[in-house]
């Protein structure tokens, strides 16, 4: 490997996560560079359905979830640019009696926890929405949910490091990552990067990059198919989501309807065998039919995949390494986009010597000594 100059802080991962803790450390006076194997905020943090949600998430997340909700809202202030930020509610859809107690139960939680949502009767979600479909047998409403649209959030993000002087580094894979004797060497595509510090927010590649510090952590990879219709009459206000298996589906301003969770796709990213499932894909649109009746018979255009990380027990990941205070990973497992914003900034007040608003999701509940 070739050399280069040292910096404060390399990110290895170009998703939302690792630019905007970039941001906030290039803000604190630190010399950063950000490590992308594709394009900025081009994989899962560009290609999700962009829904900003209070409802899809455990409680103890709730409030980190709010607090990143407030902050996309506010965009327009801190990336200077307006997100195009909607917020008409999301009505959640139960379709059994097992859905029902599932939805009822969890209304509870997420009130408890800050998420204010209530039961409505079917009648008033349908005064909200007249194109919901009479099959739910339970409905709940959140009025703080909304979505922006994920690209144009990635394109602000990436247009603000840019900005701020932050190197970047796009088409370049981080292949290795050893420990120097003031900081880490990253192998960034055959050339030698050193850094006093090293985030890792690689999503749903971070298996291996942590391995490469001597850890196992054992996440898995959510296989998200994103799907887009042609354009429709507008019809859909809120977006609509579904208890059970997460989908949601909602109309963008023109016209399109994005239909994104649901059943998965398959493949493991670290060994690129990534694809779409036929039957599932057909199952998603099945089920959006069912809850939204105008779909029938609406084609579907697009189609794409976006990677997720997951924990097993679908809270965030992030802070410090166990043992080190120079090597950091930053995760989120639902609602990763919603909070992005608010965890990223916790991150770094952490690694610029601050102390935190609220609490970081230790990696040590989770990792493990590796065979490094």
């Amino acid at each position: 490997m070739t050399g280069s100059g040292r910096y404060d802080a390399a990110i290895a991962g170009g998703g939302l996560l690792g630019c905007l803790t970039a941001l906030k450390l290039a803000e604190g006076g630190m010399r950063v560079v950000v490590i992308e194997r594709g394009g900025l905020c081009r994989g899962a943090s560009g290609v999700n359905a962009g829904t900003i949600s209070l409802q899809f998430v455990e409680p103890e997340a709730v409030p980190y979830v709010r607090k990143g909700r407030e902050l996309w809202q506010a965009a327009g202030d801190w990336l200077d640019r307006d997100l195009e930020f909607v917020s008409k509610g999301v009505l959640t859809l139960a379709f059994t009696e097992a859905e029902a107690e599932l939805l009822a139960a969890k209304s509870v939680e997420k009130n408890a926890a800050g998420a204010p949502n209530e039961i409505v009767t079917l009648e008033n979600a349908r005064r909200m929405e007249p194109s919901l479909s009479e099959h739910p047998v339970l409905v709940s409403y959140c009025a703080l949910d909304g979505w922006i649209p994920a690209n144009l959030a990635g394109r602000a993000v990436g247009r603000a490091l840019r900005l701020a002087g932050i190197e970047v580094r796009e088409g370049v894979p981080v292949e290795g990552i050893e420990p120097s004797g003031i900081g880490y060497v990253l192998d960034a595509g055959g050339e030698a990067v050193a850094a006093r510090r090293v985030v890792l927010a690689g999503g749903a590649w971070l298996i291996p990059m942590v391995r490469w510090l001597g850890f196992d952590l054992p996440l898995g990879c959510a296989v998200n198919q994103i799907i887009v219709t042609e354009r429709m009459a507008h019809f859909l206000g809120s977006t609509i989501g579904v208890a059970r298996r997460g989908l949601t589906l909602k109309q963008a301003p023109n016209g399109t309807v994005l239909i994104g969770g649901g059943w998965q796709g398959e493949g493991d990213p670290e060994r690129g065998t990534v694809a779409l499932i036929a039957r599932n894909m057909r199952g998603n649109i099945k089920l959006a039919r069912h809850c939204v009746p105008a779909l029938d018979g609406v084609r579907a255009v697009r189609i794409w995949l976006g990677l997720q990380d997951k924990s097993p027990d679908d809270l965030p990941v992030f802070g410090p390494l166990p043992g080190r205070d120079d090597a950091f990973i930053i995760a989120c497992a639902h609602s990763g986009f919603t909070m992005g914003p608010y965890v990223a900034g916790l991150l770094a007040d952490v690694i610029l010597g601050r102390e935190p608003e609220m609490p970081l999701f230790d990696p040590a509940r989770l990792l493990a000594v590796g065979d490094k």
